[in-house]
């Protein structure tokens, strides 16, 4: 979302400030009313705090006694005061009320804006533990995203990253459409119940049947359940959680490597998939003859045909064909410029 969350709590301090100095201007008046009838009429406390609670109020209720000539002078002087501080008070209250309103009113209107606009999205149902690496990965590679959850305390946390959200039921088919579905490139579900994650995939593959969908499943059963429903790939957190575990202890120096490849930030080794495109000068052209090795330093880990079938350490003698996918590793700057000769620019 394009709201500003330094200007919202500078408004919000300010509002406050206001707030406490109206209060404590009542205090004093509540502090000097009492003070005054316990002087003037000789009331005990009770009685003189209650007396300037009505009084300041002009609720109408009968006096808690007699007043004298100098108790009524100085009731009159309590009323302005305690009318012009109540005014005051309230005046306040009302105008900080207003201004949130105003400023939902204004995020909402952009929120509405930024749904309109934006396409070849990503929707994320669920921004959970997963859902929030998800999304901080995908923005992180610049990929439009659109976010639903249904936890309101996730609005604060999307706002500050800024990104475009709907607190709602992703289960609901009125939420998907708000959130682009039509004109989303794939959807990714991973809220807590497999039963919302099936319902959410059969909903989406209807409305749009070119829609890459990625579904999370906690249970072996509803993977096939949500192929069947639609869902391009499932992912089983626990069960890559506990692989991940296992392979730790039996292959240390393979689970060092792909941390290392995969996740370290600070280095230059990366591995990504990149497709060949029909005008590319690599199309038809044989791995040992291409100069990727060579020239650009990157390994060829595997290469997906059109049809999907991964090929891992492919010969030297295979072609690279339009529309198959090279698994790459090597440095990021030889990587981006194999992509550009394999798209043709």
């Amino acid at each position: 979302m394009n709201d500003h969350p330094g200007d919202d709590n500078a408004i919000s301090s300010a509002g406050f400030r206001r707030i406490i100095r109206g209060v404590g201007l009542l205090s004093l008046i509540l502090l000097l009313g009492t003070a005054g009838y316990m002087i003037i009429e000789g009331w005990p406390l009770l009685e003189a705090l209650y007396m300037t609670v009505i009084t300041i109020t002009t609720v109408g209720f009968g006096e808690v006694g007699t007043v004298s000539e100098p108790g009524r002078i100085f009731t009159i002087f309590l009323i302005f005061a305690g009318m012009g501080v109540m005014a005051y008070t309230l005046g306040i209250v009302a105008q900080i009320m207003v201004e949130f309103q105003v400023r939902d009113l204004i995020g909402r209107r952009k929120l509405g804006l930024k749904l309109k606009n934006i396409k070849d999205h990503y929707i994320l149902c669920g921004y959970g533990r997963i859902g929030v690496v998800i999304a901080h990965e995908l923005k992180s590679n610049g990929i439009p995203l659109m976010v639903i959850d249904q936890n309101p305390q996730s609005k604060e946390k999307l706002r500050q990253q800024e990104i475009p959200y709907i607190i709602d039921d992703a289960t609901s088919e009125e939420v998907l459409v708000e959130a682009g579905i039509m004109r989303a490139k794939g959807l990714v579900t991973v809220v807590l119940s497999d039963a919302d994650n099936l319902f959410i995939t059969m909903s989406a593959r209807g409305m749009n049947p070119g829609l890459f969908i990625l579904s999370r499943a906690d249970q072996e059963a509803t993977e096939k359940k949500l192929l069947r429903a639609g869902a391009n790939k499932v992912v089983m957190p626990y069960l890559i959680g506990g692989l991940r575990m296992v392979h730790t202890i039996l292959r240390p120096a393979v689970t060092d490597f792909f941390d290392f490849a995969m996740q370290d930030k600070n280095i230059e080794l990366k591995m990504e998939e990149l497709k060949v495109l029909e005008k590319s000068e690599l199309n038809g052209v044989r791995l040992m003859d291409s100069g990727i090795r060579q020239e650009m330093n990157v390994i060829i880990v595997a290469i997906r045909d059109k049809l999907g079938n991964m090929s891992f350490n492919p010969s030297s003698k295979v072609a690279m064909e339009a529309g198959t996918t090279l698994i790459a590793l090597g440095p990021t700057g030889d990587l981006e410029k194999l992509g550009r000769i394999l798209s043709g620019n």
